[in-house]
């Protein structure tokens, strides 16, 4: 009689038990789907060193251990937004940057890269239509594209009416830019003739997965934004492993300094003379 009544005495405490818990789970799910709490998160990380956005696919296609970490979290939350998740994240982003911090972010190699892009294009075509416009990407494309993989080249990405490339020579990828805006001199389209403006900068980008992250990054593509219709900007670092002998340079200087860019940043306009 009394192992009756402790059995049955010890079956109500277990199901309080296990309520308890339901409740208790039920309560941090509640948490984790919190979309203010989730804000608050999302407000701190971007108050934080690092890169904020850290957990979309490109910061994640990498083999250090932030990347492998950072996949492990992405992986266990699913595609859930919550705030477990961007806890997680944020804490990576933290350990990122001091790897970054401290050269652990740095790639092991010298890389040119390049931005080119197309002055006054979205002007252009708003006007054009979408038939003109696409005519003009493709012809664009194919001009810029085949002097960048003969001078052995990577085309990292295109974008919109621009791309990304990447070389290991420096005088092969400044000869690819020049090459690319004599091809693209012969595109007209509707009567409109696009005309170019390039940024190449050498630095140790931080490869992940097809892409590059990192100063150097920020810093051609700045280039490219600054530079006129027509015009090559390339930095100090690039010019150094040129042959100033064979090109006109010239010096550039603008008040402000370019965001993202080193402070001691050295800009020259170089052109065939």
């Amino acid at each position: 009689m009394a192992d009756e009544d402790a059995t049955q005495g010890a079956a109500p405490r277990s199901q309080r038990a296990r309520e308890a818990l339901g409740r208790a789970g039920r309560r941090a799910r509640e948490l984790d789907r919190s979309e203010g709490l989730r804000t608050a998160v999302q407000r701190v990380r971007r108050a934080l060193p690092g890169d904020a956005h850290f957990g979309d696919p490109l910061s994640l296609g990498g083999a250090r251990h932030a990347e492998f970490a950072g996949r492990a979290v992405v992986g266990l939350t699913g595609d859930r937004p919550g705030v477990t998740r961007e806890v997680g994240l944020g804490g990576l982003q933290l350990w990122q940057a001091v790897l970054e911090r401290f050269g652990g972010g740095t790639g092991d190699r010298e890389i040119v890269l390049v931005f080119t892009d197309l002055v006054e294009f979205s002007r252009w075509a708003l006007e054009a239509g979408d038939d003109e416009v696409q005519r003009v990407l493709r012809a664009v494309s194919e001009a810029w594209e085949t002097p960048m993989t003969d001078r052995a080249g990577t085309v990292v990405k295109r974008l919109g009416d621009g791309l990304m490339a990447a070389f290991a020579d420096p005088a092969a990828a400044l000869e690819a830019v020049f090459a690319a805006r004599d091809r693209l001199a012969g595109v007209q389209v509707a009567g409109w003739t696009p005309r170019m403006r390039a940024g190449l900068h050498l630095g140790r980008p931080r490869r992940v997965g097809g892409d590059y992250l990192g100063v150097a990054v920020n810093t051609a593509a700045r280039l490219g934004d600054r530079a006129g219709a027509g015009e090559v900007l390339v930095s100090g670092d690039l010019l150094g492993r040129l042959d100033e002998a064979s090109l006109s340079v010239r010096r550039k200087r603008w008040h402000t300094k370019l965001k993202g860019t080193p402070e001691d940043l050295q800009i020259f306009a170089v052109d065939r003379p």
